[in-house]
């Protein structure tokens, strides 16, 4: 009879092969037909959006920015899965797992965009000035009128977010810190690393999502800088080996080749489901942070989240796999951050050892901080009352000591499991829920054909008027 763990990782494997991986490729594709390829055809549009600036509410009050939200959901989505998610992908799938991520990232950006601007369509007030939140659970009950549909989904994002992702990040840095700090390895470290983090974390979340957006603002691109740099920096030193690695990972997509043991089933298997782990392209997570933005139009914040699927998986991902696969590891070896940490040692020295733990801290610390706005804005929408968000708050911060003290193997397969319960409720909301996203994107482009900044002013020949609140009606004076 075999361990829970490896009952649960059978479970696994055959719940994705069977049923999410189809699934989710048929949803990907059926969004790119009907928006004709919007994550590629407005690329440009994405990066003028991402830019905007909104100036301050009549109160003083600086809104919730495109960009901010962005931040929020880099925050959660660039995390260990960059690092640690990438380099199993490569161990149990080969190079060729690489070119199904990238691809999995392409087909999904419009996923990501098709949830994220009805995120921000059904979207509702915030409890703070100046701020809003939304997500699945709330087009599930306001554009599908099924309140039990959107409480599952916000049960499962709680769980899985609040407390088991934020569990496996806290036990990646204490991981990468034991490594790097091996003189100072005791008894008391686990504790005691555990204890700052839940303190630095603490500080964060009980202040509020304006002070969740302005770290992650910060955050976000500092780590993004310092990560690539290191990457970029290894590639130049194995600039020749570049040809072979690139060869490798299109040979091993299709089969020209099998490297590490990968076959063209693994490849495919493991690319996309570690694709879809890092960028979670409708798996309906971002669209709690799109739903966070004050824009002008739901579709902006749609493509600023199908930016974010291009900036984890093209950029940062990508990293990854370089630094690895240009020194040429024995892949059956190694697996997880120390694959990526051994990979840059054996370039860069041991120096870049130390450089990776402090890159892992800042990935999985703003992962911390995007997964626990998940789970807020979902607790907010089961209920008002304050003593459950801060119960809440306590049990994430307990759920991080927890997983600094404690071994993730079965917990990461059960994080796998639950993140492929929250797609398949997401994905059976926006596929019938899709045809208005396609909507709001002819008027976005009307507009802007028009030469005009697209300002949305609600019309019921959009959607349904009872469930949009925060959007003004086009009969209403301005």
């Amino acid at each position: 009879m075999g361990t829970p763990s490896s009952f649960v990782a059978d479970l696994n494997d055959t719940f994705w092969s069977w049923l999410l991986i189809p699934l989710v490729i048929a949803a990907g594709l059926y969004f790119t037909l009907r928006t004709k390829v919007v994550q590629l055809r407005l690329l440009p549009e994405m990066f003028r959006v991402v830019a905007e600036k909104n100036p301050p509410d009549p109160d003083g009050t600086k809104p919730v920015s495109a960009f901010a939200a962005f931040s929020i959901s880099a925050a959660a989505r660039v995390g260990t899965g960059n690092i640690a998610g990438v380099a199993t992908a490569l161990t149990l799938g080969g190079p060729g797992s690489v070119f199904w991520m990238w691809a999995m990232a392409t087909v999904g950006a419009a996923s990501a965009f098709v949830e994220s601007t009805l995120a921000q369509l059904y979207k509702t007030r915030g409890d703070e000035p100046g701020t809003f939140r939304g997500g699945p659970a709330y087009y599930m009950e306001r554009g599908l009128r099924r309140r039990w549909q959107g409480a599952l989904f916000a049960v499962v994002i709680t769980v899985t977010f609040g407390f088991v992702f934020n569990a496996v990040q806290a036990n990646t840095i204490v991981s990468t810190g034991r490594t790097s700090f091996s003189a100072l390895r005791g008894s008391w470290f686990e504790p005691v690393l555990g204890l700052a983090l839940v303190l630095l974390l603490g500080v964060i979340i009980f202040g509020g999502v304006h002070r969740i957006a302005h770290v992650t603002e910060v955050l976000v691109p500092a780590m993004a800088i310092l990560y690539i740099l290191l990457g970029i920096t290894v590639v130049l030193c194995n600039i020749g080996d570049l040809p072979r690695v690139l060869a490798d990972i299109v040979g091993g997509a299709f089969g020209f080749r099998e490297v590490a043991g990968g076959t063209v089933g693994a490849a495919i298997q493991h690319g996309i489901r570690r694709g879809m782990f890092s960028n979670e392209a409708g798996l309906g997570s971002s669209p709690n942070a799109g739903a966070a933005a004050q824009v002008s139009h739901p579709v902006k914040q749609g493509l600023v989240q199908a930016l974010g699927v291009f900036f984890d998986t093209m950029l940062i991902c990508s990293i990854t796999a370089f630094i690895i696969l240009t020194t040429d590891p024995d892949l059956s070896e190694r697996r997880g951050a120390d694959l990526t940490q051994t990979a840059l040692q054996t370039t860069l020295g041991a120096w870049a050892g130390h450089v990776l733990t402090a890159v892992v801290f800042m990935l999985a610390f703003s992962s911390m901080i995007g997964n626990y706005y998940y789970g807020q804005a979902n607790i907010e929408f089961l209920t008002g009352r304050r003593s459950v968000l801060h119960s809440f708050r306590i049990l994430v911060l307990l759920a991080v000591f927890g997983g600094a003290l404690g071994s993730v193997g079965l917990i990461w397969n059960l994080a796998d499991v639950a993140m492929g319960v929250m797609a398949l409720v997401n994905l059976s909301a926006i596929i019938p829920l899709g045809v208005i996203a396609f909507r709001l994107l002819d008027d976005y482009q009307r507009q802007r054909r028009a030469g005009g900044n697209p300002v949305y002013r609600h019309r019921p020949e959009i959607a349904d008027p009872r469930g949009v609140e925060c959007w003004e009606s086009a009969t209403a004076r301005v």
